[in-house]
């Protein structure tokens, strides 16, 4: 009966959100449109102030050059990813006053430090209910020391735990993971967890929503954390409201507000479902029709999932609850997280022998985990590294890791959309093609579409599934989580999935970048002086 309310559903029109008139007055008046204006009256307010200490106040050519120099001195000496630094660099010595007043204005705000600081906080008080099991971290160590210390690294840097008794299912594509998704849904006995980073409502949303209402319904507990940014865009800034109604609880992470701050950069970009404690699925789908190719953007939509069973979900549900706590801090109503982790074993324990480490990355706590996962891998890998993201935006210590990989013999394939998303970041992508090729690191275009499959495959035993791009958005500036495997047999269906899209795809050469038109170079090359703070 339930599946039929369903299907009838997804038969009818789509029920539309609230919308005001159409137009540009529409779009002038809305609340995008306002966060906008106010944005660029700051951004005014600065130039203003520019302009008058330039005109008005005692500050000569020499005085200006001066601060430049004095605050550049400043940034080069702080710790920290020298491209940034760079980035920051060329403003602050270009036109001295203005970049001074402009990295003044961001980095003086408090914001992004009291957000780590209540991340920390809430990490810290929450440290002991996923224990590493000491038995799994001795036999992990006895096979593999290496994996053993990355494991240890990602316990130090964010809590994480190694796991056995875990199986995994890897989904290659959005319409895959779709129906079994959907599935475990409508299983949810006791509560639903759900972290995304974009929700649009459509075929895809209307078909999770509707048995989410079921379930909350059924008294079943349904929460539901999404990124603010959807309030751009995507969905009315009330719908935490409207789903209240339902009986499903709703928070929004960083809700945008009209004020230029760094605050704003740092998105949840993380995917996350966890159902009654026993599965938890991550990867690159967001609940959007894009993602399941009901919806044509970019040619096919190519991505991924990852689906776990057994001990290491609890990791996923600490996860979320501390994202869901620090989303609204000023709701501090006591909560025992140990209902939602101390789940009894399912009756059919999985088989599986390997290792799944769930982790995640704060962008504000100094660890680039994410980005050491990569390097990691690359560093240890003894025959192939193969990697399929969306966007290729790299520091200097990736280019050294994915160049020496290849340097040394191991065969490093990195495949990436042919059809862009953002036209911006392909001609950025497009600038380190050489500079990988020269080192014998092989590019492929994936022809019939867009990529947007976040994972890194190496010699049929390690592996890493999550939300993480290999970019700086993802390395720095954005909450990321993934899912490393070692030993697993999910393992194995990844790589199978990166040779049969391998089939569809089109090689890079030398060539390939030379016969780009002379702007697209121009642009790719000044694109990739400001890169870190895109």
């Amino acid at each position: 009966m339930e599946n039929e309310k369903e299907k009838q559903l997804l038969t009818k029109p789509k029920e539309k959100l609230k919308k005001g008139k159409q137009g540009i007055l529409h779009v002038v008046f809305s609340r995008t449109g306002i966060i906008f204006l106010i944005a660029l009256i700051q951004l005014g307010i600065l130039l203003i102030c520019f302009k008058l200490i330039r005109d008005y106040v005692f500050v000569t050519y020499w005085g200006m050059e001066f601060l430049g120099l004095w605050l550049a001195i400043a940034v080069i000496s702080k710790s920290g990813n020298p491209a940034f630094k760079i980035a920051w660099i060329v403003p602050i010595l270009t036109v001295p006053v203005f970049g001074a007043l402009f990295y003044l204005y961001f980095y003086m705000q408090i914001g992004s430090r009291q957000l780590n600081k209540l991340i920390l906080e809430e990490q810290a008080n929450t440290a002991s209910l996923v224990e590493q099991n000491p038995e799994t971290e001795q036999r992990l160590r006895e096979e593999s020391p290496q994996m053993a210390h990355l494991a240890s690294y990602l316990r130090k840097a964010g809590g994480s735990a190694v796991h056995q008794n875990t199986s995994a299912r890897y989904f290659p594509s959005g319409e895959a993971a779709l129906e079994p998704l959907l599935q475990e849904l409508r299983s949810a006995k006791k509560f639903i967890f759900i972290e995304f980073f974009i929700i649009n409502p459509g075929f895809m949303w209307d078909s999770v929503l509707e048995i989410l209402k079921a379930k909350a319904r059924e008294g079943v507990e349904v929460r539901l954390l999404y990124d603010g940014m959807n309030e751009l865009f995507r969905l009315p800034r009330d719908y935490p409201q409207e789903l209240e109604k339902y009986g499903i609880k709703c928070r929004v992470f960083a809700p945008i507000i009209p004020a230029l701050s760094t605050t704003q950069n740092n998105r949840d970009h993380r995917k996350i479902l966890v159902v009654d404690g026993r599965v938890a699925m991550t990867g690159g789908i967001n609940l959007a029709d894009e993602y399941i190719n009901r919806k044509v953007r970019f040619g096919y939509w190519k991505d991924a999932a990852i689906l776990i069973e057994g001990d290491a979900v609890k990791s996923f549900v600490l996860m979320f609850l501390r994202m869901w706590k620090v989303a609204n801090p000023r709701k501090q109503e006591a909560e025992d997280y140990r209902k939602y982790i101390d789940i009894p074993p399912a009756d059919k324990k999985s088989a599986e022998s390997g290792y799944v480490v769930p982790f995640d990355d704060n962008p504000l706590d100094g660890e680039q985990a994410s980005e050491l996962v990569y390097m990691d891998i690359l560093y240890s890998a003894k025959k192939y590294v193969h990697i399929m993201t969306p966007y290729l935006v790299l520091d200097h210590e990736m280019i050294v890791a994915l160049t020496y990989a290849a340097k040394r013999g191991v065969d490093v394939k990195i495949m990436m959309p042919h059809i862009p998303d953002k036209q911006y970041a392909f001609l950025l992508a497009r600038t380190y093609y050489n500079e990988l090729l020269d080192a014998g690191v092989q590019i492929f275009e994936f022809e019939p579409g867009f990529v947007h499959t976040k994972a890194i495959v190496s010699d049929d035993e390690k592996a890493v599934v999550g939300s993480i791009n290999m970019d700086f958005r993802s390395f720095y500036l954005s909450f990321e989580c993934g899912v490393l495997l070692y030993q697993n047999t999910a393992i194995a269906e990844l790589e199978n999935d990166f040779q049969t899209t391998l089939k569809q795809c089109l090689t890079v050469t030398y060539d390939f970048y030379k016969k780009q038109p002379l702007i697209y170079k121009i642009a790719g090359k000044v694109l990739r002086l400001f890169a870190p703070l895109m």
